[in-house]
């Protein structure tokens, strides 16, 4: 069955997406910025822009009825090389344990204020 989950963001209905859908055992997240939501605010550091992302991401796939530990495919886009390293210690207090394959590459973002944004899949595992 598929479900489509919204975080409210005004991006979602102009451009005409998800930030979520779950179909079976598959959710599939959108790429996420650092938007914090509630306030429509970024931040500037990158660091707290990818707290920021994967909190949505956390939250979008709970509404699935997934969990981080579920994610086994990972994409991270960022728009400076010397983002890089700022980052890696973030994801990894997110993904350490969980180790889904991934990929960084360096690009532009839609807006000069987007510093990351991650994408993540997620399947979800035989809690039993």
């Amino acid at each position: 069955m598929r479900k489509l989950i919204s975080t409210g963001s005004p991006f979602e209905k102009t451009a005409g997406y998800s930030r979520a859908v779950a179909d079976g055992d598959w959710c599939f997240v959108a790429g996420t910025t650092g938007y914090d939501y509630a306030s429509m605010t970024m931040p500037d550091a990158v660091e707290d822009q990818t707290r920021n992302a994967l909190g949505t991401i956390a939250k979008a796939l709970g509404e699935a009825g997934f969990a981080m530990a579920d994610v086994v495919r990972a994409h991270y886009y960022v728009t400076d090389r010397s983002y890089v390293a700022r980052v890696f210690p973030v994801l990894g207090e997110a993904f350490g344990d969980i180790r889904p394959a991934a990929t960084m590459i360096v690009c532009e973002l839609n807006e000069p204020e987007m510093k990351i944004e991650i994408e993540v899949t997620a399947l979800k595992r035989n809690r039993g």
